[in-house]
């Protein structure tokens, strides 16, 4: 294992490969993969809203969109509120292999947790649901730099 400073590069390396590497099974880049993901979890999204959460251009979110709805894995519907914009929202996944790599991946990493005290489970889960809304908050950042805003306003933060 690498010193501390690498440990973050690291750990992002093994997890955009391992999504990769199941993304592939479904005939999925990894990026779909977890953009149908985040529409699964906390959607449906407008596409703005969605191109916002991602860091994407409209236009490649468009794209996006256009692929996952080719595959059957979101549907677009018209927002009965302001009938110009669209809703994305994801069609629940049936697929087996992505259940089953799943599956297996959190039986791993629930037994790896399982070595740990309590406090010391407490203390990685805190940690990581912090490392989570800090990376949401940095594609948030990133994403409205990209797209010539210098930096986003208060209303981005997720």
């Amino acid at each position: 294992m690498s010193s501390s400073p690498d440990l973050g590069r690291e750990l992002s390396s093994a997890v955009v490969l391992f999504h990769q590497a199941v993304a592939a099974r479904v005939g999925l880049s990894a990026g779909d993969l977890k953009t149908l993901e985040l529409i699964e979890r906390e959607g449906p999204f407008s596409a703005t809203e969605l191109a916002r959460r991602t860091g994407l251009t409209g236009a490649a979110i468009t794209s996006l969109v256009g692929r996952l709805a080719a595959g059957g894995h979101v549907l677009r519907e018209t927002d009965p509120a302001d009938r110009r914009r669209a809703i994305i929202r994801a069609v629940p996944s049936t697929n087996p292999a992505l259940a089953e790599a799943f599956t297996r991946l959190g039986g791993a990493l629930g037994g790896l947790l399982a070595e740990y005290t309590p406090d010391q489970q407490a203390a990685i889960v805190e940690y990581l649901g912090r490392m989570i809304t800090t990376l949401r908050e940095q594609t948030v950042l990133l994403g409205a730099t990209r797209h010539g805003h210098g930096r986003p306003d208060a209303r981005a933060a997720p």
